[in-house]
C-alpha cells in the first residue's frame, strides 16, 4: 500500500522576479516536489501544486514550460477561485501587495508573503487584523533565521557561549551597478521612494527579527540614511532620479543594554567573507556569523594585541578564530521556512512568524525613516 498524497494548490504571485523565481519557486516549491513532496506527521505526503500569477503572460508561459508546469494566469481573482487552492503567496513589489493579500484573505486562503508586509505600520496591522478575523493562517518570510550561519549564531547564544552580550556589529551590502555601463543587478523600483523602494524599508524588516530573535528585543533606533547615487539607469536604458535611500547607518539599543550597529548599503564594495556579517561580542567570547559560516574566539583563546603603529602587523588576526561546525544539514533557508508554513497549514504545526511578526519589521523600518527625517533617537514601543 502506497503512501497517501495530499495536493495543496499554492497561488504564487510575482514569481517572474529574481527572488520569487530563484528562492521561492525553484529552490523551495519545486525542490520540495523534486524530493517527492513534504512528509507530514501522520505519514501523508503533502504535494504543492503551484499556480503562477503575474502581469506578463509571455514570461509566465515560458517559466511554466521551462519547469513542466501547466497552471499560470494573469488573473489573480481567477487563480484564487480555483478548486484545491489553499495558499496564496506574494512576492510582488511592496506597493502591489496589500490589495492582493486582502483579496486572498477575502477568498479564505492562507497567506504567506515576502516582506515588507505593507508600505507602513498601519497597513501591516490592518492586514494582521483582517487575517485574524478571517481565521486564516498567515506568515511572513523571515529567511535569515533559517540560514546556516545565523542558526549557528543562535546556537551559541542559547548555549551561553558569550556570557553577557555587550554589542553587535552588522555589515550588509554590495555595489549595485548604476545601470549605465553595466546592467544593475537589482530592479530600478528599489531606488524610487514613490514605488516603495529604499534600503531602510527593505532591510530594517530583516534586522528586526534577526536582533529580536537571536540576540535581544530592539528597544530604540537611531538611523541616518543616504542617497549616495542620485541618478541611475532603468531596465529600458533611461536615466531616472534615485529618490530612495541606498544606504542606512543604524544604531539600535537592545534589552540588557546591548548596543547594535548595522550598516546597510547598496553603494559599498565588499571586503568581507560574505555579503552580510554580524559580529557579536560578549564577556566570555565573540563570534562572526555570515549567511553560511560562523567563527568564534573564546575568552580563554583571546590574544593580547598591542597597539604599535611603527611596526607592521605580525599577527594573523583571522587565523586566531575557530570555525563553528555545521553538525547538521541546514538546507536552503527559504525552503526550510516554506516547509514549516506548509506544515502549519496542513497539520497546524507551530509557526510564529505571522503577520504580527511582519508588522514589527515594518514598524522598525518606519521608525528608522522617521529617525533619519527628524534627526533623533526613537523608542520602539511594544505592538499590541
Amino acid at each position: 500500500m502506497g503512501t497517501e498524497r495530499r495536493s495543496v494548490g499554492v497561488v504564487m504571485n510575482g514569481v517572474t522576479g529574481r527572488m520569487g523565481y530563484r528562492q521561492h519557486l525553484l529552490r523551495s516549491i519545486l525542490a520540495i516536489r523534486d524530493e517527492g513532496g513534504l512528509p507530514l506527521a501522520d505519514g501523508t505526503v503533502l504535494w504543492p501544486e503551484p499556480i503562477l500569477v503575474g502581469r506578463t503572460a509571455g514570461k509566465l508561459k515560458a517559466l511554466a514550460e521551462r519547469h513542466g508546469l501547466t497552471e499560470w494566469t494573469t488573473d489573480l481573482a481567477e487563480a484564487l477561485d480555483r478548486s484545491g487552492v489553499e495558499v496564496y503567496f506574494d512576492t510582488q513589489i511592496t506597493g502591489a501587495r496589500t490589495g492582493a493579500i486582502q483579496a486572498a484573505i477575502a477568498a479564505g486562503k492562507h497567506v504567506y508573503t515576502e516582506k515588507p508586509l505593507a508600505d507602513d505600520l498601519a497597513g501591516a496591522l490592518e492586514l494582521a487584523r483582517l487575517a485574524d478575523e478571517a481565521g486564516i493562517k498567515h506568515g511572513v518570510v523571515q529567511d535569515k533565521l533559517f540560514l546556516p550561519g545565523l542558526r549557528k549564531l543562535r546556537r551559541l547564544v542559547e548555549g551561553g557561549f558569550f556570557g553577557r552580550i555587550l554589542s553587535v556589529r552588522g555589515e550588509f551590502g554590495y555595489w549595485v551597478f548604476e545601470g549605465d555601463w553595466q546592467e544593475a543587478q537589482r530592479p530600478s523600483w528599489n531606488y524610487r521612494a514613490e514605488d516603495g523602494g529604499g534600503i531602510i524599508a527593505d532591510m530594517f524588516c530583516h534586522w528586526r527579527y534577526v536582533l529580536d530573535e537571536i540576540v535581544a528585543p530592539v528597544r530604540s533606533v537611531q538611523c541616518l540614511g543616504a542617497v549616495h547615487i542620485p541618478e541611475r539607469v532603468d531596465e529600458d536604458g533611461k536615466p531616472y532620479e534615485a529618490t530612495a535611500d541606498d544606504a542606512a547607518y543604524g544604531i539600535f539599543e537592545l534589552d540588557g543594554g546591548i548596543i547594535a550597529q548595522v550598516n546597510s548599503s547598496w553603494a559599498t564594495r565588499v571586503f568581507r567573507d560574505e555579503l552580510v556579517e554580524f559580529q557579536v561580542d560578549g564577556t566570555e567570547g565573540s563570534a562572526v556569523a555570515g549567511l553560511r559560516r560562523c567563527r568564534v574566539q573564546h575568552r580563554s583563546m583571546t590574544p593580547k594585541p598591542v597597539w604599535n603603529p611603527d611596526l607592521p602587523a605580525t599577527e594573523d588576526f583571522r587565523g586566531q578564530w575557530q570555525e563553528v561546525p555545521d553538525n547538521a544539514d541546514f538546507g536552503n533557508g527559504f525552503k526550510v521556512q516554506w516547509e514549516a508554513f506548509l506544515r502549519h497549514v496542513a497539520e497546524d504545526a507551530p509557526f510564529k512568524w505571522d503577520f504580527h511578526a511582519g508588522a514589527r519589521g515594518v514598524q522598525l523600518a518606519e521608525l528608522g525613516l522617521r529617525s533619519w527625517r527628524e534627526g533623533r533617537r526613537l523608542e520602539v514601543p511594544e505592538l499590541t
